[in-house]
């Protein structure tokens, strides 16, 4: 489709001729029939981003489907079994699929009345990136995937598929935003100045604990819901903070007399009992010892070595690398540790532009390995049993040819809690699919098995789970 982003216009993919592709609401315990037809440029599937759903609808090529050719259809069967905020996506050639386009929302509404708090409004926000160069989206290849290093950074931000998003509410109102980041690797700080913004839950469904915050950090594919409160007229700029500059992602015009307002209920921040009992459950795993132990490390090749010397290569000279000043505020509830420097172990922005745009997957090899086998990518043999609870720790090696962040994302076989980054316990709760591993950082997490089948594991930067760092893993039916 012809897809208008600023004073360009500019050819891009869509679900149902809309950008992001409809979003789907739907109520918790319910099953939909999903039809799929491609008229794309390529072979694809749909993957249902976080929903622990039957393993045969999880839209995985070769693994749970054959891939839907071109003028193809495919029916999969889709259940919802947690509320919260969801998205899909096509899991073949990510970093040109959803780059041009292919991503929609899920709500799955809670069965239990007063899950969430009440609001007036709410607005659901993609929040992505478009690299565009001389008036078209930069070229991809189709036998390599380029921006290998880095993944490929935007030059254009597309929020909700608008490049000059304007939104409205009234004064007085709490308004919730359901954020969603689907850009290929760009991290986003989402900022409201002049409202109060409130945590109210992440990935899938609310947080153990309401916390008022400066803002939130999503990596791609991680979603955060927050509540704001417009106390008074005027208008007010959504922003992306990075260290190095502040973006407008969208102008939220408030207008009006106070009505009826919301806000005596905005000040209270409640708890999630389901989460506070897996609190008391927590000690003993934070104690144990990991049942898995993940590096996430980087090789390259010698002449991508070459152009990459500025950054010490991995190999202790890079204690400067990517500094750019302090790392403020992490949403409140993310973000500690880091490892020296004053860098907050995030590349915001493509610190190496050309050398990046000729990095390709046969440069570099983005890996997982197994630390307890040395096994990488698909030969990590993992097995588990439904009903297991499995604790996991994640590596992000220093000693690596390129170290950087990665969202390191679980499919559909259950969900996970961070327990602790760098050995600090994870102060609030909430069940997730995607972590951010910075730079350096060790995380833990503890993965509930919920669902069989064969599953997948892997880095939500496109360009690095399309070069090598993916594995998939296989979890039998109880008693089996």
């Amino acid at each position: 489709m012809a897809k208008r982003v600023g004073d360009t216009t500019v050819r891009m993919l869509s679900y149902n001729g809309s950008i992001p592709g409809p979003t789907l609401k739907v109520r918790q315990g319910t099953e939909l029939t999903v039809n799929v037809t491609n008229r794309g440029d390529l072979d694809t599937t749909v993957h249902w981003h976080g929903l622990r759903l039957e393993n045969r609808s999880d839209g995985v090529p070769h693994a749970t489907q054959p891939p839907i050719p071109v003028g193809g259809s495919f029916s999969c069967q889709v259940q919802f079994p947690d509320p919260g905020l969801y998205w899909y996506h096509p899991h073949i050639r990510e970093d040109y699929t959803q780059e041009l386009g292919l991503y929609g929302n899920i709500l799955v509404e809670p069965a239990e009345p007063d899950y969430w708090p009440p609001v007036d409004r709410e607005f659901f926000l993609t929040l992505d990136d478009l690299l565009v160069e001389a008036g078209r989206v930069a070229p991809f290849s189709r036998d390599q995937v380029t921006y290998a290093a880095m993944g490929r950074y935007g030059n254009r931000l597309l929020i909700a598929g608008e490049s000059d998003l304007r939104l409205a509410a009234g004064t007085g109102e709490v308004v919730r935003l359901w954020l969603t980041n689907t850009a290929n690797t760009r991290v986003f700080k989402v900022r409201l100045p002049g409202a109060r913004m409130k945590l109210v839950g992440g990935d899938s469904g609310r947080v153990e604990r309401e916390q008022f915050v400066d803002g939130v950090r999503l990596a791609p594919s991680e979603r955060a819901v927050v509540d704001v409160l417009l106390d008074q007229p005027g208008e007010l700029r959504l922003e992306h903070h990075s260290p190095e500059q502040t973006y407008r992602l969208a102008t939220l015009t408030v207008t009006g007399e106070p009505g009826r307002s919301r806000a005596a209920g905005f000040e209270v921040l409640r708890t999630a009992p389901e989460l506070v009992a897996e609190r008391e459950q927590l000690d003993r795993w934070l104690a144990a010892e990991p049942d898995k132990v993940l590096a996430l490390v980087a090789e390259m090749d010698a002449s991508a070595h070459a152009h990459h010397m500025h950054h010490g290569g991995g190999h202790g000279g890079h204690a400067g690398h990517g500094d750019h000043g302090g790392h403020g505020d992490h949403g409140g509830h993310e973000g500690h540790g880091g490892h020296g420097g004053g860098d907050d172990g995030i590349e915001w922005e493509d610190q190496m532009v050309d050398m990046n745009r000729v990095t390709t997957d046969a440069d570099i090899r983005w890996l997982l390995v197994d630390r307890a086998t040395g096994a990488a990518g698909p030969a990590i043999d993992w097995r588990f049993t439904v009903g297991d609870r499995v604790k996991i720790r994640l590596v992000n090696e220093l000693d690596s040819d390129h170290p950087m962040q990665h969202p390191f994302h679980l499919h559909g076989a259950g969900r996970f809690l961070v327990l602790a980054r760098n050995g600090a316990t994870e102060p609030n709760l909430v069940w997730k699919d995607t972590v951010l591993v910075r730079t350096g950082e060790v995380v833990d997490i503890l993965f509930d098995v919920t669902n069989p089948g064969q599953w997948m594991a892997h880095c939500h930067i496109a360009e690095h789970m399309q070069s090598g760092m993916m594995f998939s893993f296989t979890v039998d039916p109880r008693g089996s």
